[in-house]
């Protein structure tokens, strides 16, 4: 078997394992996804298909560098949400901002370049640590994930092939 296409299975597997915990945590355990985790599940998503379709095709280097390329973007993406997240969750109290509507709400009301403006700059629902593991919330382990994604796209990018 190809290393690259080892390598897209497992970045495959390691964000379909990471979006059925979150899938988890939301069906099971109960906690609701504030709108800064659905977009970085939308990114864990895109990295994932990437990553699937890649296996599956099993590129030689320009395919490669491009499907690299892609998860390296969506990887960066989500690493930003999730730093946004973690970045409101360490505000103090009263520099939180308020909870604004639903994720679904703005979507259906506003237009989407101003509901992407408002999730993205976050609210009072994006700062709450509803789970912790380790002492770890759930938006500073997605942050560790997207960056360990980054590094390892990073890797495959510049890799040299002999």
């Amino acid at each position: 078997m190809n290393s690259s296409r080892i390598f897209f299975s497992i970045i495959f597997v390691i964000c379909a394992s990471l979006l059925g915990f979150g899938l988890y945590l939301e069906h099971v355990v109960g906690l609701e996804p504030c709108p800064l985790c659905v977009f970085q599940r939308i990114a864990y998503i895109v990295v994932a298909l990437v990553a699937l379709i890649a296996a599956i095709h099993n590129p030689q280097k320009l395919f490669e560098k491009i499907y690299t390329g892609l998860m390296l973007i969506a990887s960066l993406c989500g690493a930003g949400i999730a730093g946004r997240q973690v970045w409101l969750q360490h505000l103090p109290e009263d520099k939180i901002p308020e909870c604004g509507p639903g994720l679904e709400y703005m979507l259906d009301v506003f237009p989407l370049a101003d509901a992407l403006k408002m999730v993205l700059s976050g609210s009072g629902e994006c700062a709450e640590v509803q789970w912790t593991f380790l002492s770890f919330s759930i938006a500073e382990w997605s942050i560790l994930c997207f960056v360990g994604l980054t590094v390892v796209s990073l890797i495959m990018f510049f890799r040299q092939e002999n």
